[in-house]
């Protein structure tokens, strides 16, 4: 059986429970070769491969094992793109169905075989490459998050108002498109003990990384970046003749859109700040460490701290019926946004990108707020239940959403529920998707997303390392 034959014949099991009161059992069926061709597949990697034999052959959930097959080399198989550039490795990743590179995305796509790559020279050179072709994306534009390959390509977005270059895909500010290359390259070195891939051009490229937080922290004025779209919805372009919504500056760092690409409602975007605190402490020491500039390094742990201490200041709220919670959005004067949305970094992914603790007090009765309906981006429907957003509408559940849920948890019963709803709602496919309708899974956005197939197959090989017993 082919893959467009079971896709068309495919069919969904629907349940009204909701999760946390379901078990499902993988159905009794066979299931087809889905992955891509090996003739087909863009880099082979032997841990990578070793590693979905072990996994497989050693949890008793045989459809879970089989989306693992799927998911976990998802990346590899379809969106990188590795070669040498100048004697050195150059790795582009698309997110899937769109052909261009996101800052965040690609990192996230890649972080799983961060772990793997000391003992496979391939795939260190491949993650390298993605490292190196990240930094050159910054040099470019430290307020892009997405690129093209060719440095010369214009794209749809070209006629934003905006400083739009040659090679750009989109220009719209996020945080986290600074945030998660430095997740990498410190991912890697720590993994590695490799220091090849920051050189003058990575230490060239975290001074820009400083600067641009400093500049977004728009204490002499709004800045450089203005971003205005023309004929599209509010959430695609910026108000304030495209500076965004006014703040006031305390400390924290504006980010104009989310890590959705919608636009903020208020400026300060909580989670992206508290990865950045993150980020600008591991910068600090892989420049003092490996590139020995404790100049630098200060001013980024001096950001850090000034940054930590505003959100310890205004990032927490008070909520009517949660009582203290982080808020998602604020902007200085005292109004705050409190939701969440699915795409990380959100409030649900605090403790899994380092940010804060699991049972910090304050985050516990956040999470207790976005996984109800006091989130309003938060649905229950016959298909299941979870965190969506605006990006593609009401009533959609994201299984990133449900998947960070999982990786955030430290409950069997918890995790086990998200496995289950991970494992029905995949529509027949085998792979993971943007969103799918809360009472229809077979309703769902781009078939071809892979940053939801990585973190997917992050969150089984986690399991199976820590409880193995929930993939039984």
């Amino acid at each position: 059986m082919n893959r467009r034959d079971f896709l068309r014949g495919a069919s969904v099991v629907a349940s009204t429970a909701v999760l946390g009161r379901v078990s499902f059992a993988a159905a009794d069926q066979s299931f087809p070769v889905v992955r891509t061709a090996t003739a087909m597949r863009k880099f082979r990697s032997e841990a990578v491969e070793r590693t979905i034999a072990e996994v497989k052959s050693s949890i008793g959930n045989k459809e879970l094992a089989w989306l693992f097959e799927n998911c976990f080399p998802n990346t590899l198989d379809t969106t990188v793109d590795y070669s040498i550039s100048d004697g050195k490795p150059d790795t582009y990743v698309i997110t899937g169905d769109i052909d261009a590179m996101w800052q965040r995305d690609s990192t996230a796509q890649v972080w799983p075989y961060v772990p793997l790559a000391k003992d496979d020279e391939p795939l260190r050179r491949l993650i390298e490459g993605t490292i190196r072709r990240q930094t050159r994306n910054i040099l470019k534009d430290p307020y892009a998050n997405a690129f093209y390959k060719d440095a010369s390509r214009q794209g749809p977005w070209r006629n934003d108002k905006t400083e739009m270059k040659p090679g750009v895909h989109e220009r719209k500010w996020e945080i986290d498109s600074l945030c998660y290359p430095i997740r990498l390259a410190y991912g890697y070195w720590k993994a590695t003990g490799e220091s090849s891939p920051f050189d003058d051009a990575w230490q060239k490229a975290m001074l820009l990384v400083l600067r641009t937080f400093q500049e977004q922290q728009r204490k002499h004025g709004p800045g450089p970046y203005r971003f205005l779209r023309c004929g599209c919805s509010a959430t695609d372009t910026l108000p304030g003749g495209g500076y965004g919504r006014p703040c006031r500056p305390v400390g924290l760092i504006c980010s104009m859109f989310r890590p959705s690409d919608d636009a903020t409602v208020f400026p300060f975007l909580v989670p992206s700040n508290f990865f950045a605190v993150v980020s600008l402490r591991q910068a600090a020491e892989m420049l003092e460490r490996i590139r020995h500039d404790g100049d630098t390094a200060s001013r980024c742990r001096a950001l850090a701290d000034e940054v930590a201490n505003a959100l310890r200041q205004y990032a927490a709220v008070n909520h009517p019926q949660a009582g203290k919670v982080y808020a998602f959005e604020v902007d200085g004067f005292g109004n705050h946004y409190c939701i969440d949305d699915a795409n990380a970094p959100n409030l649900l992914s605090l403790p899994y990108l380092g940010a804060v603790e699991r049972d910090d007090p304050v985050y516990q009765s956040t999470r207790r707020l976005i996984l109800s309906d006091g989130n309003p981006y938060f649905s229950k429907g016959k298909a299941g239940e979870g965190t969506g957003g605006p990006h593609v509408g009401r009533n959609m559940i994201w299984p990133l959403g449900i998947t960070l849920r999982a990786l955030t948890s430290d409950n069997d019963a918890e995790i086990s529920a998200c496995l289950a709803l991970l494992q029905r709602t995949h529509a027949g496919t085998g792979f993971m998707h943007e969103a799918f309708d809360r009472d229809d899974a077979r309703k769902f956005t781009r078939p071809w997303f892979a940053w939801a197939n990585s973190l997917f197959g992050e969150l089984i090989l986690k399991l199976f390392k820590q409880r193995p017993r929930l993939l039984q």
